[in-house]
């Protein structure tokens, strides 16, 4: 009897040492062992960086990446609120199981602000993020979710600078602002493929007292509304160039802000009414033939509290895409009103349960999009 377990042990360890002999797994096709790796776990796979060379380079690589992130079940998508009282703690709203969760265990590692320095979140991007670091005369982008940063010194000592955006793509990223506290306006541009900053002149129509519009991506260019009477002009990040977008305007707007899907579309959120007082809030939808065509209109009742919430102070008012909503907000208001494109119908996100009564003014709202091929 036991002769005979001894040869089943033994042909178990041949079978065992048969089927796990590097031999025989260094033939696998690199696409099928590709194709494997995107069922892992996001965790699971996080470790596989430690084990060799070739798997700490797919984590790195765009398009493996790109096709992880889309077959992977470990990613969800947030909104993240950033306030001046507390940024230390960044609640963020999971869109897709609807439930709230935090952000300061993940943050303590990257940024200074666990040592006491103040930052401020100014802009996210395909899973990256941009704060300013004013004591440190700096800025740092970083990427949560593969715990990578980077400090970006100012272009230049006692820098004052508006509207900055920050601008994700395969390649890297690009950093956007403008200052007018020269003799004369420049804009700049940091490129993360060259390391440095590139000085431009700036649009003067674009130049106001309103600090708060969001500027848009689109198409490789940015998109900013002028002050009444409204346009829009655009700024290629490759050339620099300047130019007015050739659209009318609709009619009757009072305030205008533009949001763009990521994907070519670019819409229009605007109030529509006289004298400075909207009575409504509209949706268009820029047509291939540059024209304004209306998509939506906000219920009545969900009109009226906004524009309470407001005070129809419309500087207060900004906007930006997440994940097929289109989202509202106000700068002295915890709660965010949003469009879901496809459906067509409104909502109101509900407010975080941590957020204490006292803050009155500086929410700020950011679309988290975890991706961990965001290079930094």
């Amino acid at each position: 009897m036991s002769a005979v377990m001894n040869m089943k042990d033994q042909r178990g360890l041949q079978l065992q040492s048969s089927e796990m002999d590097p031999v025989i797994w260094s033939r696998l096709p690199e696409e099928l062992l590709e194709h494997i790796l995107y069922f892992l776990p996001l965790k699971t796979f996080l470790n596989l960086r430690s084990t060799c060379k070739h798997f700490k380079t797919l984590l790195f690589s765009p398009s493996f990446m790109s096709k992880y992130s889309s077959s992977s079940s470990s990613f969800s998508s947030f909104i993240l609120l950033s306030h001046p009282q507390c940024y230390r703690h960044f609640p963020l709203y999971d869109s897709n199981l609807g439930t709230w969760r935090y952000l300061s265990r993940f943050l303590s590692d990257l940024l200074p602000c666990a040592a006491g320095v103040p930052c401020t979140l100014l802009s996210s991007s395909n899973g990256l993020f941009c704060f300013s670091l004013p004591t440190l005369s700096s800025f740092l982008v970083c990427n949560l979710l593969t715990k990578s940063s980077r400090i970006i010194k100012f272009p230049t000592y006692r820098f004052a600078f508006e509207s900055l955006t920050l601008v994700s793509t395969p390649l890297g990223y690009k950093i956007f602002m403008f200052s007018t506290k020269f003799s004369s306006n420049y804009s700049f541009v940091y490129d993360s493929r060259d390391l440095c900053w590139r000085t431009f002149a700036v649009f003067e129509s674009i130049l106001s007292d309103n600090n708060h519009q969001e500027t848009v991506f689109c198409n490789g260019s940015l998109y900013f509304t002028t002050p009444e009477p409204f346009s829009i002009v655009t700024f290629d990040l490759e050339s620099g160039k300047w130019d007015r977008l050739k659209c009318n305007m609709p009619a009757e707007v009072t305030f205008v802000r533009l949001v763009s899907d990521g994907e070519g579309k670019l819409y229009l959120i605007g109030g529509v009414g006289r004298n400075g007082i909207s009575r409504s809030m509209k949706l268009w939808e820029l047509s291939d033939e540059g024209t304004w065509i209306e998509v939506e209109s906000l219920p009545e009742l969900m009109c009226r509290k906004f524009m309470s919430i407001c005070y129809h102070n419309y500087e207060h008012v900004y906007c930006f895409w997440h994940q097929g909503m289109i989202c509202v907000c106000c700068y002295t208001w915890p709660e965010i009103l949003y469009l879901k494109v496809s459906r067509r119908t409104w909502h109101w996100l509900p407010r975080c349960p941590s957020i204490p009564e006292k803050w009155s003014c500086g929410f700020r709202w950011f679309s988290f999009v975890p991706e961990l091929y965001a290079l930094v």
